[in-house]
């Protein structure tokens, strides 16, 4: 066998040179790629440094025209204490939690159905669901407002109301689940069906231990999409402190002028203490995120 230097020896000026300029220009451009991300990070970071910072500012309550505090303190997270926030907070905790838990559960048990199961109008089923998930959900807020109302789950009791529309529609959301699902070979079903296993056994005790990625996928946006609600979150508390979530009862402090004055550095701190702990919850599972959204997207 000839050396490395042999063969490096054996290569011609010309390969020589191409080889040192196809190098060059792959380190130029993992340069500028590099540099432009850097960019793009410091962009979308500015806004939340900038509330960071001014959610510890106490010389003034208001808008100002700098950025770092001239006063450093922690009165507008004690004072955040002295309102309805612990309420709106619990809130939306309570409907994110419950949300998360049903909606994966029927989640990833339509998506193993359709995965596994082959019966009777199932394409249709599934090409139906897809069409109607493309409608905006506002296109029903009216009626189910009146639906939740003659139920009694509309201002005060807002959040049980909440958490019944966010559940009803989730087996429409089977589709990055089901993808991820049909990667996994048949066979494991097949020889645990020998063996005698049911069917909710091969699913809790073979498919979903090798499915991680794509129930912590199922379980993040489960969880996100209630906690950072407003619209429909809005207009069922119909502006009841009782039924507030921290999305509807911050942005209540800055509706107006006068609002903003009094409550702008609160709302700052506010949005600082909702924004913790779905940032540590997503960097610790960054990375199964990732893996489940790549790996439903294999096959549909």
């Amino acid at each position: 066998m000839m050396s490395n230097n042999a063969i490096g020896a054996s290569s011609s000026p010309s390969q020589m040179k191409q080889h040192m300029g196809l190098k060059a220009s792959r380190t130029v451009a993992n340069t500028l790629i590099y540099v432009l991300l850097i960019v793009i990070s410091i962009v979308w970071l500015i806004p939340f440094i900038f509330i960071l910072l001014q959610s510890f500012r106490v010389e003034s309550t208001h808008q100002v025209g700098y950025v770092i505090p001239q006063q450093w303190g922690l009165d507008n997270y004690y004072n955040l204490f002295k309102t309805d926030f612990p309420k709106w907070y619990l809130n939306t905790f309570i409907a994110a939690l419950f949300t998360c838990v049903f909606q994966t559960i029927i989640v990833l048990c339509m998506s193993y159905t359709l995965s596994r199961f082959r019966f009777k109008m199932r394409k249709i089923l599934m090409r139906f669901m897809l069409i109607l998930g493309m409608f905006p959900g506002m296109l029903s807020m009216i009626i189910l407002y009146r639906v939740l109302k003659d139920l009694g789950l509309t201002q005060a009791h807002a959040v049980p109301g909440l958490i019944l529309v966010y559940v009803a529609s989730s087996g429409m959301g089977y589709y990055v689940s089901k993808g991820f699902f049909d990667t996994i070979p048949k066979s494991l079903d097949e020889a645990a069906r020998v063996d005698g296993a049911t069917r909710a056994q091969v699913l809790y005790k073979i498919i979903l231990p090798l499915s991680k990625p794509i129930v912590i996928y199922t379980v993040l946006t489960a969880f996100m999409a209630p906690w950072g609600d407003y619209v429909f979150a809005q207009y069922i508390s119909n502006n009841t402190s009782a039924g507030k979530n921290v999305a509807v009862g911050l942005y209540g402090w800055i509706k107006t002028q006068d609002q903003t004055a009094k409550y702008y550095t609160q709302f700052c701190a506010g949005g600082v203490l909702v924004a913790i702990p779905v940032t540590i919850l997503f960097m610790c599972l960054q990375k199964y995120y990732v893996e489940g959204v790549t790996g439903g997207a294999v096959k549909g």
